[in-house]
């Protein structure tokens, strides 16, 4: 395969995700994914340190964004010793919705700036977060590499 073909998507054993939530009156929420329970601003007005929705929406497109930045490092492959995103939604009112998501994912790697940019177009073809939000919302990111110190990438 050349570096020009994007990785073919393979479908996942499972399609389906699962959640179930709880609030209480006064905005106490929590969520049960798996085994896992996340608190999280269920209150009618934000003010809460807790995460509410949109939070957990951007941090579910940061999980999407780096768990594909190492799903194609193995399938590319591409080496990398460590990634950052950074993300931020920006919501619109009447009708309340998100309308735009930005990201800056920072890549330590000495890859070039072609290999750099594969990797970004598959993330953005593969990733079930990156295409939910595109469908419904502007979504527009960059990569910036620094590159991996000797240290790094000694075996």
């Amino acid at each position: 395969m050349s570096e020009e073909e994007l990785i073919e998507d393979h479908p996942t054993a499972s399609g389906r995700y699962v959640a179930q939530g709880r609030n209480s009156p006064g905005g106490d929420g929590e969520l049960m994914i798996g085994t896992n329970r996340i608190a999280f601003d269920g209150a009618a007005q934000p003010g809460s340190d807790l995460p509410g929705p949109a939070d957990l929406l951007a941090a579910a497109l940061a999980a999407c964004i780096l768990k594909n930045v190492e799903r194609f490092s193995g399938m590319l492959p591409f080496d990398y010793t460590g990634a950052d995103v950074s993300v931020e939604l920006t919501r619109e009112e009447s009708p309340a919705r998100i309308a735009r998501a930005r990201y800056v994912l920072t890549l330590e790697t000495n890859e070039p700036s072609h290999r750099v940019d594969l990797l970004h177009r598959n993330i953005l073809q593969f990733g079930t977060i990156t295409n939910t939000l595109a469908a419904s919302c502007d979504l527009s990111g960059e990569i910036r590499t620094a590159p991996t110190s000797p240290r790094d990438q000694q075996g």
